[in-house]
C-alpha cells in the first residue's frame, strides 16, 4: 500500500504564494484607508483628551475609588489607540503572519515566559523555522512540549511531527503517535491525518486499518486546504482497497460517533 506522506511542518510553495497574495491585498487595503484613518486620529485625541481632564477631577475628588473611575479611561484610550494595547497571543500572531518577526518575538517571549500556551507554540514555531531568530531544533522541541503538555493541540501536532523527524529530540513513532493522538482527540485534522498513517503503517501503534480509516475519514472532514483534504481522501480510499466491507462499516461507523474531547 503506497501511502502519501505525511503532513510536515514545512510549508509549501502554493500555501506561501496564496499568502503572500492576501498580505499585497491586505496592505492595499490600509492604504486607502490611511486618509481615514488621519481625520479620525485627530478628532479622537481632542475627545479623549477631555474625557481624561474630567475622570481625573473626578478620580482625584473621590480619593480611593479614582482607581475604579480611571480603568475605563485607559480602556477607551487602548479602544481608538492614545495608549498601547497589551500584548496578546493573536497580537503576536498576527503580527508572526504579516512576517513582522521582531515584534511577533517580542510579544510573544514574555507570555510564552508567563505560561500562555498560544505564545509558547508560536515561539515554537518561530524556532524550528528560524523566523525572527535562528534556527534551533532543541529550543522549538522545549516550547513546543511546554504548550502540549497545556493540551495545546497545535503544539501537540508540531511535537509530534518533531519525534517523527528526530528533530530536537530523539526519533521515537511511539512518542510521536501519542502527541498525535492527544492533538487529533481534540479535533487537529493535521493530526489526524498523521495518526491515520501511523495506524495504517503500525509506527509507533499497533496496525489497524480500521482506525486508519477512520482517522483519515475525520481529517478530509476537517481540512480547510484543498490539497490536504484531498490526500486525506486519497489515504482514506486506499487503505479502505485492503478492507472488507464489515471493516469499513465499523470504520464508518467509528468515524460518525466520534467526538472531540
Amino acid at each position: 500500500m503506497s501511502l502519501l506522506p505525511r503532513f510536515a511542518l514545512s510549508r509549501q510553495r502554493a500555501e506561501a504564494a496564496q499568502l503572500e497574495k492576501k498580505v499585497t491585498a491586505l496592505q492595499v487595503a490600509l492604504q486607502q484607508c490611511k486618509g481615514v484613518a488621519d481625520h479620525w486620529r485627530n478628532t479622537r485625541y481632542e475627545i479623549i483628551a477631555i474625557v481624561a481632564v474630567v475622570a481625573m477631577a473626578i478620580g482625584f475628588a473621590a480619593g480611593v475609588y479614582r482607581e475604579h473611575l480611571f480603568k475605563p479611561v485607559i480602556a477607551l484610550a487602548q479602544t481608538v489607540g492614545l495608549a498601547s494595547q497589551p500584548a496578546s497571543a493573536e497580537a503576536a500572531n498576527a503580527a508572526y503572519v504579516k512576517a513582522d518577526y521582531t515584534t511577533a518575538m517580542t510579544m510573544a517571549r514574555p507570555l510564552a515566559e508567563e505560561g500562555d500556551a498560544r505564545a509558547q507554540a508560536l515561539l515554537g514555531q518561530m524556532y524550528y523555522r528560524g523566523r525572527g531568530v535562528g534556527t534551533d531544533d532543541r529550543e522549538a522541541a522545549n516550547w513546543f512540549r511546554r504548550a502540549a503538555d497545556q493540551d495545546n493541540a497545535t503544539a501537540q501536532f508540531f511535537l509530534g511531527t518533531m519525534y517523527d523527524d528526530g528533530r530536537g529530540v530523539p526519533q521515537d513513532y511511539h512518542e510521536s503517535a501519542r502527541w498525535y493522538q492527544r492533538a487529533a482527540e481534540q479535533g487537529d485534522g493535521q493530526a489526524q491525518y498523521n495518526l491515520g498513517l501511523a495506524y495504517a503503517r503500525g509506527e509507533g501503534v499497533e496496525q489497524s486499518l480500521v482506525k486508519a480509516h477512520m482517522w483519515f475519514n475525520l481529517s478530509a472532514s476537517r481540512l480547510n486546504e484543498a490539497p490536504r483534504r484531498l490526500a486525506a481522501t486519497k489515504s482514506r480510499d486506499q487503505v479502505a482497497g485492503e478492507m472488507s466491507s464489515e471493516q469499513i462499516a465499523e470504520a464508518q461507523k467509528l468515524a460518525r460517533d466520534w467526538k472531540p474531547k
